[in-house]
């Protein structure tokens, strides 16, 4: 990435405002650069021909594009639209949402606590330069607490503040995965060793584990975390746990099942 962020790179996708429609393509701003000027040739709008401009976009709509070509010493910034796949528009749009998302509690905490558009700036430069994006910092904040933002340097009233309203505005995502187990065992203390065996296994770290009975031999474990490598970390140890627990003349078999995410945003 370059280090001049008052324009985009080549390749990054942007969201973009329409200013003009024109016989040979479409004059937009770029929403995240302070409105930069960027052109999308009519060649870039499709793989096929174009016969009318206006129906593929209308001005003020917002479009997701690709910068293809860029020249900084001329600030000239050339896009395409025929070469956003649509997981990169998808991806792109939620960004978008979480950052105007963001600004928006930032915006709200500057007047919770009264300070200038200085102090504010200072305040997101510290937020994402510990967390790499600022909603990024403030679903920290809301999961965590002030103490979650401990890392970034702010004063205690600034985390508090931060971690209030962003607690208030967003509901961290949550991820649930599951696997149906079939344990048996053939001990004359089987059953009871089935309980062990699962006991042993319904802790992880950073996750929350639930084991139920589904029918004998089977049972249905469910681990819930903050994100979906940790839920699957979790599972692999549960399930190394029991089958670890199990005689070799016991029963261990399980088949996944679907997972789910909820809270969030997107």
């Amino acid at each position: 990435m370059s280090e001049d962020r008052s324009l985009p790179d080549p390749g990054e996708i942007v969201v973009c405002t329409v200013r003009e429609l024109t016989s040979h393509g479409i004059y937009v701003n770029l929403d995240q650069y302070d409105g930069t000027n960027g052109f999308l040739h009519v060649s870039e709008i499709s793989t096929g021909w174009v016969r009318n401009i206006d129906r593929v976009a209308k001005v003020s709509q917002k479009l997701i594009l690709k910068v293809i070509r860029l020249n900084r010493a001329r600030r000239e910034i050339d896009l395409s639209l025929r070469q956003v796949t649509n997981e990169e528009r998808r991806q792109k749009v939620i960004e978008w949402k979480r950052e105007e998302r963001a600004l928006t509690i930032i915006d709200a905490v500057s007047k919770k606590m009264g300070i200038d558009d200085a102090h504010v700036k200072e305040l997101r430069h510290k937020l994402e330069g510990e967390f790499g994006t600022l909603y990024a910092a403030l679903e920290t904040a809301a999961r965590k607490g002030a103490e979650g933002l401990s890392g970034a340097g702010l004063s205690e009233e600034e985390a508090e503040a931060v971690a209030g309203i962003a607690g208030e505005k967003i509901v961290p995502p949550r991820y649930e995965i599951g696997a149906l187990v079939e344990v048996s065992s053939r001990s004359p203390e089987g059953i009871e060793q089935v309980k062990k065996t699962l006991l042993a296994a319904a802790s992880a770290p950073s996750a929350e584990v639930h084991i139920t009975y589904a029918g004998a031999p089977h049972y249905r474990v469910r681990i819930t975390a903050d994100d979906y490598k940790q839920a699957e970390k979790a599972m692999d140890v549960v399930l190394d746990k029991i089958k670890g627990e199990v005689g070799k003349h016991d029963a261990f078999s399980f088949k996944r099942e679907i997972s789910r995410k909820y809270g969030g945003s997107s």
